[in-house]
């Protein structure tokens, strides 16, 4: 597996990202919901997973990055839970169906590193895979307006103390060139985006059956906003 653009990141990571906390709630409570055994796809610095397994969820979790992984086990010992922690791909998870998955959540946006149709059909294929019949897919991803692409195109932008970030938007290529830069590290990596009627079409060509599209993690219905949460069952 080739390095992952968060390995330079990963001892920044939870600094650049301190103020996102309105996404774990709802994460936990899908995680609860399903009832058994989950799979987080992009699992980071366990900002999510940790919150999950203090409920005494079983947490498999799943990242390209080494160095995530490190950090993610050493936030959960801190927190004296157990995370079974897995090097790998979104596309080619490695987890065995028979491990009794009942829900698969990829938090963060995490599916934007999917570069085309191609990868997020092979991506949503092996959550299903994953999946027995009615056990839960979640995730959330972004469609960016105009409004933000003007403000934020092209210019470094200060997301939290000493911490900087720059967008490059290509509207036509539909993909966004994310640099990152602090005092622990910086990194650079593309996310792509489609709109949430794409998203839906790919998720019934793959066997799930939509549930509910959010427009945020208070559970408000999606009504062509940036931020859309997906909830789909595996037909």
């Amino acid at each position: 597996m080739s390095a992952s653009p968060y390995d330079a990141i990963a001892e920044l990571y939870d600094p650049w990202s301190r103020s996102v906390v309105e996404d774990v709630s709802f994460y936990v409570a899908a995680a609860r919901k399903a009832g058994g055994s989950i799979v987080e796809l992009g699992v980071g610095t366990g900002r999510i997973a940790v919150p999950i397994a203090e409920t005494g969820t079983h947490v498999i979790g799943v990242d390209s990055s080494t160095g995530m992984i490190e950090a993610c086990r050493r936030r959960a010992q801190a927190a004296g839970v157990n995370i079974d922690l897995r090097l790998g791909d979104f596309r080619e998870p490695p987890v065995d169906p028979a491990e009794g998955i009942q829900a698969v959540l990829c938090p963060f946006r995490s599916y934007l590193h999917l570069p085309d149709d191609s990868a997020r059909r092979q991506a949503l294929q092996s959550a299903h895979r994953l999946l027995p019949p009615g056990g839960r897919l979640v995730f959330d991803v972004f469609e960016p307006k105009a409004d933000d692409i003007a403000e934020t195109h092209g210019r470094w932008l200060e997301r939290e103390p000493g911490i900087e970030e720059r967008a490059d938007w290509d509207e036509q290529a539909r993909t966004l060139t994310l640099s990152v830069r602090g005092p622990a590290g910086a990194t650079t990596m593309t996310l792509a985006w489609i709109s949430a009627g794409e998203w839906q079409t790919l998720l019934a060509e793959t066997g799930f059956e939509l549930e509910a599209c959010f427009g945020w993690f208070d559970r408000s219905p999606y009504r062509g906003g940036e931020d859309m949460i997906f909830v789909a069952g595996r037909a």
